[in-house]
Parts: C-alpha cells; sequence; structure tokens
C-alpha cells in the first residue's frame, strides 16, 4: 500500500484550516504577498533552469499553442452554453437559478491558470516551456475576450475598461521574474538544476497557499450560506462533469494530433484550468456588485475540484517510466 500523498494531503489541511480559521485583514493581504513572492521565485527559477532552444521550439509548436486557446476560448463556451441548454431542458425547475447558471457560464469565458497549470505540468514532467508559454498567452488574450465572450454568451456586455493595466501586470508578475531568469541562466541555472527542491517547493507551496487564501476569501465573505447544500452539490456535480469533458477531449486531441506524452500533458493542464485570480476582478468589472458572489461561487468551486484533479492526474503522469518519454519524444 502506497502512502498518502503528502502533497494533497497539505491541499487537503489548507481547506480545512480555510474553514475553521479563514485568514482576514492583514493577515489575507500578507497572504497575498506570500503568494506573489512564490509565484515570482517560481517563474524566475523556471526561466533560470529552462534552456532557451527549448522554449523557442515551443514557442513554435503553434499547433500545441492554438489548441489550448481555443480549448479555452472556444470549447468551453461551447460546452457551458450546451450543457445550458440541454439541463434546463431536461430539468426546467429542478436545477439552481439563473444567478449560478451565469456564473457557470462566466466561468467557461475565463483564461487559463497560471501557477497551477505550469506547477501540475512540472509535477507531472510535461512539456514546462510549452506551458509557460500557453499560461501566459492565455492570461494576456482573456483581458479581451473574456469580456467579449461573457457578452455574447451571457446576452449582456458589461463595463468597458482598458486593459493595459493588467496586461502591465501580467508582464510584471510573469514575464518579468521568467526573462530575468533566463539572463542569469548561465549562473543561476546550474544551482536549480542541482538543487531541485527549489522548484519542487515554489511549485507546491504556491499552490497550497492559493487554496487556503481562495478558500479563506470564501468563507469570511459568507459565500457558501448564500445557496443551498442541495444546490452546492448540483454546481459541484456540474462543475465535475465539465471538468472531465474537457481533460477527456483536450487528451483525445493530443493523441488525435500525435503530440509527445509532454505537449499532450501541457494541454491537457493548460487547456482544461480556469483562473480565479484573474476570474474574480473580471467578475467585479462585469456584473453589479450585488450579484458577484454567486457568480463566482461556481469558478470557486470549480477551482478547488480542478486542483484536486488534476494534481491527481499529475502525480498518476510523474509515475510513468522514464523510457516513455524518451520515446515519445522521438515520435
Amino acid at each position: 500500500m502506497k502512502r498518502f500523498d503528502p502533497f494533497l494531503m497539505a491541499l487537503i489541511c489548507a481547506i480545512i484550516l480555510a474553514s475553521v480559521l479563514p485568514c482576514r485583514g492583514q493577515m489575507q493581504h500578507l497572504l497575498q504577498q506570500v503568494v506573489t513572492v512564490l509565484i515570482t521565485l517560481m517563474f524566475f527559477f523556471q526561466g533560470a533552469k529552462l534552456q532557451r532552444h527549448a522554449i523557442i521550439e515551443s514557442v513554435r509548436d503553434w499547433r500545441l499553442q492554438g489548441t489550448v486557446l481555443l480549448c479555452t476560448f472556444a470549447l468551453f463556451p461551447v460546452l457551458g452554453i450546451g450543457l445550458h441548454l440541454l439541463f434546463k431542458s431536461i430539468f426546467p425547475d429542478a436545477l439552481f437559478g439563473e444567478d449560478l447558471w451565469s456564473g457557470i457560464l462566466f466561468l467557461c469565458c475565463l483564461p487559463s491558470t497560471v501557477q497551477s497549470s505550469i506547477a501540475l505540468t512540472s509535477i507531472a514532467r510535461g512539456n514546462v516551456p510549452a506551458a509557460i508559454c500557453a499560461a501566459t498567452v492565455s492570461n494576456i488574450a482573456g483581458i479581451a475576450l473574456t469580456p467579449l465572450l461573457t457578452g455574447l454568451v451571457l446576452g449582456h456586455v458589461g463595463a468597458g475598461h482598458s486593459p493595459l493595466e493588467s496586461v502591465l501586470d501580467v508582464a510584471k508578475e510573469l514575464l518579468l521574474p521568467f526573462l530575468l531568469g533566463q539572463i542569469l541562466q548561465t549562473w543561476v541555472g546550474p544551482i536549480v538544476r542541482r538543487h531541485k527542491f527549489l522548484i519542487s517547493f515554489t511549485d507546491r507551496g504556491s499552490i497550497v497557499v492559493v487554496v487556503y487564501t481562495a478558500f479563506s476569501s470564501a468563507v469570511v465573505e459568507g459565500i457558501w450560506h448564500r445557496v443551498s447544500l442541495a444546490h452546492l452539490l448540483e454546481v459541484a456535480l456540474l462543475d465535475s462533469f465539465l471538468l472531465a469533458l474537457v481533460l477527456f477531449l483536450s487528451h483525445a486531441t493530443g493523441k488525435g494530433m500525435k503530440q509527445s506524452v509532454e505537449s499532450s500533458i501541457t494541454l491537457q493542464f493548460c487547456g482544461s484550468k480556469k483562473s480565479l485570480a484573474s476570474g474574480v476582478p473580471m467578475a467585479s468589472v462585469i456584473f453589479p456588485a450585488g450579484s458577484v458572489g454567486i457568480i463566482v461561487l461556481p469558478l470557486m468551486i470549480y477551482h478547488q475540484i480542478q486542483l484536486f484533479t488534476c494534481t491527481l492526474l499529475a502525480r498518476h503522469y510523474a509515475r510513468r517510466p522514464a523510457i516513455e518519454e524518451n520515446a515519445s519524444s522521438h515520435s
């Protein structure tokens, strides 16, 4: 019998701790700073570790990058609309109301996550350079595409805003540390490759802290008490079904495109994620203040489900024999 995965146990403990002792006020602000530092370190170490030729080859793989974007901004909205029409026709009164459905459809319009997509791709021994490129491009594209898609899918247009500040934030928090790591690769790269715990700590540490802070925010704001337990379970089941559909379709697409195992892992993890960090502030701009809590509830539940599910999947991929990796890279 294998022991419990300590990383999964850490995620469970983070949720329990947030439920019993959520961070508030100054502590919440401090933890957000910790998350920022961990993410910055993660990108710096990844930039220092990765060889430049691997990054160039990943950017050149336009089929993989384009497929990730299609999964994020085309497949998800189509599935969301289809499920909405299907369930409302079969269960017109049994499921939750339109506010929660709006939240699920809004979730489908969001960009991919950054830190967890890259961290889980790294844990799974996937194509990390391609994941960095895909996650970053997804977030930059989402600044413009998410409000547009939300307006189309939900049938209304939100308040307009300039994306310049968001683009600068992405560049500052993601690209600059990575580029700095690339610049210092000659000196820092050998140290990072020799001490792999540096990347392991920032990968896993960032996910655990994000889970705790995100769940704390939900508890503090009382979002979990605004709908019934039955509705929460319905949302969780629908979120799980949506995630399973995208994981299956992205995996089948990767195999159909004859991608390597590493690139297929990247497609699955980057194409199936939805960003809580981008979703909450976007919701506050697009929707009226009174409905933001309900709108982001499906996203918060999906966020927890995707982390647990994809962590299990990443650990499964990480246990594959090295010979499979070598064979896929020459296919």
